[in-house]
């Protein structure tokens, strides 16, 4: 069997093997088997197609793997331990409607068919916030934190 496709057959296992556990990395270590693959197409030694392979395969890898860590501390770095990330939740930006504020800042919305507690993410000083529509911009627990539409 030609060296070309043992390198096609790899990153194909590869590939079904990563859609078997979800593990992304899989597809990374898949793209250094593509670059192997293109090595042998081009001739070159199983030294150099081993070499290819082995340092896109850590590219890819690290890179992701970087770029990942570099994401979870940036949506760490939010006060209060809140995720506003609109991609992990997608109660992010939805209205809910407030009939009444309480005297300590916090108020109960009907969202989602349940009673949420929710406070203004930025509170205005002593002064009460009034009643009327409000953006869910960010989740603290099971707290709503809103922002006036």
């Amino acid at each position: 069997m030609d060296e070309s496709t043992q390198w096609w057959l790899m990153a194909g296992v590869l590939v079904v093997a990563e859609l078997a556990t979800g593990s992304f990395y899989l597809l990374m270590i898949a793209l250094g088997a593509v670059a192997g693959a293109l090595a042998a197409h081009a001739g070159l030694g199983t030294e150099v197609q081993l070499s290819a392979a082995a340092v896109v395969a850590a590219l890819t890898a690290g890179g992701w793997y970087a770029w990942k860590r570099r994401r979870q501390q940036r949506l760490g770095d939010h006060p209060l331990g809140t995720q506003a990330a609109p991609d992990l939740e997608l109660d992010l930006g939805q209205v809910v409607q407030v009939s009444a504020w309480e005297s300590d800042g916090t108020t109960h919305v009907s969202y989602r068919g349940a009673p949420w507690s929710a406070r203004l993410k930025q509170p205005s000083g002593t002064t009460l916030p009034e009643p009327g529509a409000y953006r869910i911009c960010a989740m603290q627990g099971n707290l709503l934190l809103l922002e006036k539409v």
